[in-house]
């Protein structure tokens, strides 16, 4: 798997997660959101958290990925 992935903000609202409950996340893992809503993060810092949640966010980046570039 790619790990140049980037995954935003708009990637979380498309498996149906909110904003702020992805807020809440963000500060329990000790990463900052702020930076996440003006760059985004790559997928690998986020599956390094072992959460389901991630996955399914990172999943839906890549397949995003794989349209966009393939």
């Amino acid at each position: 798997m790619s790990s140049d992935v980037i995954v935003t903000i708009d990637d979380v609202r498309a498996v149906g997660l909110c904003v702020n409950g992805s807020r809440a996340w963000f500060a329990r893992h000790a990463l900052d959101f702020r930076t996440f809503l003006r760059d985004g993060l790559d997928a690998e810092t986020l599956l390094a958290t072992n959460d389901a949640m991630a996955l399914r966010v990172v999943e839906h980046a890549r397949a995003r990925s794989s349209q966009e570039h393939g």
